[in-house]
């Protein structure tokens, strides 16, 4: 009898909750900087994408998907570690960058962070990651690569370290530092202006200086200036570079043909692990300004560069799913997509592109706690496990990937540090009620800018708003001259009272509701509370986006062919 018991045991463990007993395999798809109106299954009718409403309709929607972070670098941070990024220094701090802003610089995510990648490769898998990555390169020398993805747990990696950008393309004016490369010409100028003018009182025995020392004063001048100019004259050579794991092998990148070679690797990687157990993260270069996308699809949508960026995109995931098809692995695979962050609003010099639209939800990318700028899509397909066509409207966060992959994986979510990443496979099965996130905080940078909380015992979401961006003009919904919304100081408004609003009913943001109401006290005290605690956990780590660390040095300038001129192609090799 005994025998018998144990049989069964093990045949149900096998299959518990309806996961498969056999490790899945994972693809995950990233796209960059998409709004969550941009794409048909979230409401878009004008945008044609039926591979993404493909996966909606086989899979679970995430209709509350929720994003660290407003822009790129802390996002992806979080997405990887399943922890806010002011956790591991990589928020970001007024007076410096959002983001990584060189391939040379020694931040990024520290090595003593654990990423999903990392745990599951120690259950056997074979992880991959082919496109950007955004979380820096080197510490100390261009070739430690400390933080490189092959030190973060994936066994391959191909694609950009850094991001596209318009200084990519070449032929568009640059959207890196527009303001800050005109200050460094405007004192270049009246540099050049001084040492004439000293010149020429020299040649007038106007004043006694040394033909030395004026030659010293331009030598030391024009050092000073290339050095923090440099960086933006070769943007290009420096930053827009292909990779495949350590070695670049192609500087600068050919974005015409960027596309297809993402496909075809990602194709490739899936070929090649087709035994499994793998794990592939498919990180979309789409659709990041300059929104450059391949001659097949220009011209193919309604909007612009842009609608022909998304549609190239979802035929990108339509190849890579049919890879899937074809080695019979769909039911084997867990697929997820989503975007690091809501699409960019502003209207800046270097942008005569539409904009992507958020929807109904106000705000857009680096705008700290609105909705617009966090809000992404979210959707799940694993056939036989999760029910399809299903929608999920509870609070769920990319950091949620984190602890549900490795969960799903068969490996054990760390310990040793806080994980703020939730567990949503019962969620998404609907096994019964689950509260996973009861508060999120927003932050802009490393200051909160909001806070979520999630009331199970009425099923309401509620959102306080501490402070917004200062648009320009009022009520334009951008902040006019920037890039992306500053997150403190003369260009945001401080809310005293705090804003607070029923996303449940009022996703929009439109209505606060007033402070006199009783709703309004209750809620605010109890999400103060849960703002004091959280910041209980916040500890002091090293910043990686601000001060030295997000500065170029040439000593950490990745360079194929001769320094500073860098440049080769080893893709036709």
């Amino acid at each position: 009898m005994a025998i018998y018991s144990g049989i069964i045991i093990l045949l149900c463990s096998g299959v518990i909750n309806g996961v498969k007993a056999s490790k899945p395999n994972f693809l995950l798809f990233l796209a960059d900087d998409l709004g969550i109106g941009d794409i048909g299954c979230f409401g878009n009718s004008t945008i044609s994408t039926p591979n993404i409403d493909r996966l909606a309709s086989e899979g679970v929607k995430l209709t509350h998907h929720i994003s660290a972070s407003a822009v790129c670098t802390p996002s992806r941070a979080a997405f990887m570690t399943g922890r806010y990024p002011i956790r591991s220094g990589m928020s970001g701090h007024d007076g410096g960058y959002a983001v990584l802003v060189f391939t040379a610089v020694s931040g990024g995510l520290p090595p003593n962070e654990i990423t999903f990648p990392k745990v599951l490769k120690e259950q056997g898998y074979t992880t991959g990651l082919i496109g950007k990555w955004h979380l820096g390169v080197n510490c100390e020398s261009r070739n430690d690569f400390c933080h490189h993805p092959l030190n973060h747990g994936f066994d391959y990696y191909y694609g950009m370290p850094l991001s596209i950008t318009t200084d990519c393309a070449g032929s568009r004016s640059s959207e890196v530092h527009v303001s800050y490369q005109n200050k460094l010409w405007f004192y270049a100028q009246l540099y050049f202006v001084a040492l004439v003018t000293l010149a020429a009182c020299k040649l007038m025995n106007l004043l006694t200086v040394k033909w030395k020392t004026l030659i010293f004063l331009s030598i030391c001048g024009i050092s000073i200036f290339m050095y923090y100019f440099a960086p933006y004259v070769f943007y290009k050579y420096w930053n827009c570079i292909l990779m495949r794991n350590f070695e670049v092998t192609e500087q600068p990148v050919d974005l015409e043909r960027s596309a297809d070679r993402l496909v075809k690797e990602s194709k490739a990687f899936i070929t090649r692990n087709k035994n499994g157990p793998f794990l592939l993260l498919v990180s979309f270069l789409h659709v990041h300004s300059p929104h450059y996308t391949s001659e097949k699809f220009r011209g193919k949508s309604k909007h612009s560069m842009y609608g022909d960026n998304i549609e190239e995109m979802d035929w990108l995931i339509g190849e890579i799913l049919d890879s899937l098809d074809q080695e019979d692995l769909v039911n084997d695979t867990v697929t997820y997509f989503t975007s690091d962050h809501g699409a960019n609003l502003e209207i800046t010099d270097w942008s005569d592109q539409v904009t992507g639209s958020n929807g109904i939800y106000r705000g857009g990318k680096g705008m700290g706690g609105l909705e617009g700028g966090i809000r992404v899509p979210g959707i799940f397909r694993w056939p036989g496990v999760l029910p399809a066509g299903t929608e999920v409207d509870q609070p769920t966060s990319l950091m949620d990937i984190f602890t549900t992959v490795i969960t799903i994986g068969g490996g054990q979510v760390p310990q040793d540090r806080i994980i703020d990443g939730k567990n949503i496979l019962p969620l998404m099965q609907r096994l019964g009620p689950h509260q996973q996130h009861e508060f999120m905080f927003h932050y802009c940078l490393d200051q909160l800018h909001a806070a979520r909380w999630h009331d199970v015992s009425s099923g309401t979401v509620w959102k306080v708003h501490y402070v917004l961006p200062r648009f320009i003009p009022e009520g334009s919904g951008i902040c006019r001259g920037h890039k992306v919304c500053p997150c403190s100081g003369k260009m945001v408004v401080y809310q005293v009272p705090p804003l607070l609003f029923n996303l449940s009913n009022d996703p929009s943001e439109k209505y606060p509701i007033p402070p006199e109401s009783t709703s309004y006290g209750q809620v605010l005290q109890k999400t103060q509370e849960a703002v004091a605690a959280h910041n209980l956990t916040i500890g002091s780590v090293p910043q990686q986006l601000y001060g030295s660390n997000n500065r170029w040095s040439p000593g950490l300038q990745l360079c194929c062919g001769i320094f500073p001129f860098c440049s080769c192609n080893k893709e036709d090799d």
